[in-house]
This record gives structure tokens, sequence and C-alpha cells, in this order.
């Protein structure tokens, strides 16, 4: 089964070890674990929480079990986050397809991440939230820098100006501003 939660990406890997250590050695309830990801990560809300708690899980990093939540022995290294994104995350797979397509001159963005994946968006998410496009481009931009973070895309120069990607890829930000191309990893895929 593939995750729908696609937490903002820290800006280095190191920063997931600190996060991972957040989740209890002793086995605790979601909401337990949610409630020391919030207060020792700085975490908005317990949604934002329980996303992590989710990826976490994906990356192998925590796992669940019949007692509750516990982290994993397992480093976030860029292996394991590459295998938990390509084998866990939902919509990951026709991402990763779109950036072995894509050129410099034809890169891919979350809008065009989107427009390939809009039908595959669980028709429950289209019905609960009537900003679900936004909400799913926004997720693609996610999703885009967490490959790009772990080498599987690379950033490109937008266009029209000479800087890199920049910004949170949150509500407000422009989707074409992310522009990205296959990273050196992703031939090891």
């Amino acid at each position: 089964m593939r995750i729908k939660p696609v937490p903002t990406p820290p800006d280095a890997l190191a920063e997931i070890a600190a996060i991972q250590r957040a989740v209890p050695l002793v086995p605790g309830s979601e909401d337990d674990c949610c409630a020391r990801l919030r207060d020792r990560c700085g975490l908005s809300d317990r949604a934002t929480a329980n996303d992590w708690l989710a990826f976490l899980r994906t990356l192998g990093l925590v796992r669940e079990t019949p007692r509750g939540f516990v982290r994993t022995d397992a480093d976030p290294t860029p292996e394991r986050v590459r295998e938990g994104l390509r084998e866990g995350v939902l919509l990951a797979p026709a991402a990763l397809a779109q950036l072995r397509a894509a050129s410099p001159a034809d890169p891919v963005t979350p809008a065009s991440v989107f427009a390939a994946t809009r039908e595959s968006v669980p028709r429950h998410d289209r019905a609960r939230n009537p900003e679900w496009e936004q909400a799913w481009r926004d997720r693609a931009g996610r999703l885009l820098r967490w490959f790009a973070l772990v080498d599987l895309a690379a950033p490109v120069e937008n266009g029209s100006s000479s800087e890199t990607r920049s910004g949170d890829g949150g509500a407000g930000a422009d989707a074409d501003a992310q522009r990205y191309v296959a990273g050196n990893a992703l031939d090891e895929a």
C-alpha cells in the first residue's frame, strides 16, 4: 500500500534523523507519538505530525507494533529514502517516469506532475476538499523536492530568471517556478 502524506522536506537529509529520534524507543500510541513529534520537532499540528509518522514508517524509520509505534535503528540514508519514496508513496512512480523523460528544455513541474496524475487522485480526496487540485499540486511540489533532496531529481534554472527553484511549494507558490530533470541517482533506480 502506498501512502498519500508527503510532508515538507527538510533542507538536509540529516534533519530526518532528528525527527526519527522524536519517535519513542518504547512503543507508544499514535496520539502519544504525534504529541512527541509536535513537541520535539516544532510541528504545527497533529495532522502534520501524523503525516510525518506515516512518512517515516514508509521510509522504514518507524514501525508499528501491536503496542504502538516505535522508531527503528535504521538510518535515514539517501538510499533508504529513495527506496521508500519509490516503493511507498502514492503517484511517485508516475512522477519518476516523467523525470526520466524530462530535459532542461522540457522539465517536470508540480503542475505537470499533477496533470499527469490528476485522474489517479483518490475520489474521496476530491470529495472532501473543495481545493483538492491545489492541495495535490502542492503535494507534487513537495514530492519533487524530496526527489531533489536524495538526487532523484535535479532543479533546473527557470527560463525567466537565472535563479534555481526556491520557495516552499505551498499554496500561492508558482507551481512552474519549480522545474526539475532527472537526478544522478535516478539512473540507479
